[in-house]
């Protein structure tokens, strides 16, 4: 009977927690924000709770710099019974994210106080989702890619809900949810697969199989592969798996989708990255050829769609799958310069993301509905630090030189170039030469006079053919001459989104040599 209980005894593995400190803290500090919540009995104002998530990524920041000097002092090392990688890609994911939770909570508490949403809900989702992307860059493990996956997304969908009083928010949310639990049963069953055909979930013992047999009959493994490409694919928004983007991103709260556009990429893209260039390499040739194929397709689609938009956050769903696009480009090199490359435009895109959509919801107003394009017209006037902002991050996610856009997408061709992948090289710059049209299109009607807004409305009347439609245009021309008021939390946010899309623009070194060495130590 002894040996019997002493057989079924769970051998708990050793638990570095210094290696997991960046995702403890935001966990802990989700917990702090829920307790306080709980306990204190008067209302606690939303900048209250948006300084103290401020605080707890400031704290995941410093933590995650010491993983980094620690792991250039020491090298690389894993944790957890293998499960987790400490190394530098590990800990450029843990910087960016910290970056990430500490900028969308400035955003978000314009947005809460503007819609007078009380509470510190929010702001624990955000840090959930926050650790979830996390540990999707530092796990070891498919098992732990796909929970850490759930972590990352179970928030999402709820953030994107978050707007109860508007039925498109919960639209919005139920779509992303559906499609999103399809998705991530997809992974699943492509993570049994590769199981089945190598005998590990590990990325180590993957890739050291991997390397080491040749399995003749591949239609398991190739299953495997391919689903696991499928399940990333949808959590950047690739096409043909971007269906749910431009629905998600019109319908959820605006400060939702910069942190959702954001996140989601960081944390897909970081375990892409390191499933299929630390662990299948020698799977190149397979995977290579499929992703030429989802990258076109993203690039084309992303850029010629949004065109067509009127919606300006349509246009930036679309605008995201586009990017999303040029990151793949940089995956699909598969070597190191592609890896950096990736690494750089996920920074730069994070922070232009997030920017922006705190923008397109300051000019959208309470109730977040005013999302026609015709709503900029005249910013300028009304608003010259706004309408000058969005035009630098517009410019900057065209590529504009000067700008972190430009490094971001010179170097993910310039890893295609040298991977010898000529024709996506010349699509994807071809895709950036039809983006610089809808991007100009708002910048130009930004600093349009409003009063063309007004004649275009009386000329439309023949074609309205009503009072009614006449009246709304007209009123909405003239609308837009009230000031925006930009509260000092947005205010702060901004000035750091510009300040590091500008200055790492001009001089991109630093950037550039942290991704180079999070490559190296990849």
């Amino acid at each position: 009977m002894i040996s019997i209980l002493a057989a079924a005894t769970i051998t708990l593995p050793h638990v570095d927690y210094t290696a997991i400190l960046p995702e403890l803290i935001l966990l802990g500090g989700m917990l702090f924000l829920l307790g306080v919540s709980a306990l204190v009995s008067r209302p606690i104002p939303t900048e209250a709770y948006a300084l103290t998530t401020a605080a707890i990524g400031m704290s995941s920041l410093i933590a995650s710099l010491f993983l980094w000097h620690l792991v250039s002092d020491h090298g690389a090392f894993q944790a957890v019974a293998r499960s987790m990688d400490v190394d530098g890609f590990a800990c450029f994911g843990l910087v960016l994210v910290s970056c990430v939770v500490i900028v969308a909570s400035f955003f978000a508490a314009g947005y809460l106080r503007q819609e007078e949403i009380r509470g510190p809900e929010y702001y624990v989702l955000a840090l959930i989702s926050g650790s979830g992307a996390m540990l999707m860059g530092s796990a070891n493990d498919l098992i732990l890619i796909f929970l850490a996956l759930e972590i990352l997304s179970i928030p999402l969908y709820v953030m994107a809900g978050f707007d109860h009083r508007r039925e498109a928010s919960a639209e919005s949310a139920m779509k992303y949810f559906v499609l999103g639990a399809f998705s991530s049963a997809i992974f699943l069953y492509g993570i049994a697969l590769t199981y089945g055909a190598t005998g590990s979930t590990n990325l180590g013992e993957i890739g050291a199989f991997l390397a080491k047999n040749v399995v003749v009959s591949d239609g398991v493994l190739m299953g495997g592969l391919a689903l696991l490409i499928v399940g990333f694919a949808f959590k950047v928004a690739a096409v043909p798996f971007h269906m749910w983007t431009p629905d998600v991103y019109a319908g959820a709260p605006t400060p939702a989708v910069g942190f959702m556009a954001a996140v989601a990429k960081v944390g897909g893209f970081m375990a892409l990255l390191r499933v299929l260039l630390s662990t299948m390499p020698t799977l190149a040739s397979t995977w290579q050829p499929a992703l030429w194929v989802i990258a076109t397709a993203t690039l084309l689609l992303g850029a010629t769609v949004a065109l067509a938009q009127r919606d300006m956050k349509r246009m930036l769903a679309y605008s995201s799958i586009n990017h999303a696009g040029f990151i793949l480009v940089g995956v699909q090199a598969g070597t190191i310069a592609g890896a950096q490359g990736a690494l750089y435009y996920l920074f730069a895109y994070s922070l232009l993301a997030l920017g922006s959509f705190a923008i397109v919801n300051m000019v959208a107003g309470k109730g977040d509905d005013g999302h026609d394009i015709d709503s900029y017209r005249g910013l300028a006037k009304r608003s010259p630090f706004v309408a000058t902002s969005f035009a630098v991050l517009l410019l900057a996610q065209a590529g504009a030189p000067f700008t972190t856009g430009f490094f971001a997408k010179f170097y993910v061709i310039e890893a295609a170039v040298e991977a010898h992948s000529y024709a996506l090289a010349v699509i994807a710059m071809l895709s950036a030469g039809v983006a610089v049209f809808f991007y100009l299109r708002v910048v130009l009607t930004m600093f349009a006079s409003t009063e063309r807004a007004a004649d275009d409305a009386l000329e439309g009347l023949s074609s309205d053919g009503g009072t009614t439609s006449l009246l709304t245009r007209v009123v909405s021309a003239q609308g837009t001459e009230q000031a925006l008021k930009i509260s000092p939390w947005m205010l702060a946010g901004l000035v750091f989104v510009l300040g590091a899309t500008v200055v790492l623009g001009i001089w991109p070194q630093p950037l550039v040599s942290f991704a180079h060495q999070a490559t190296l130590l990849f």
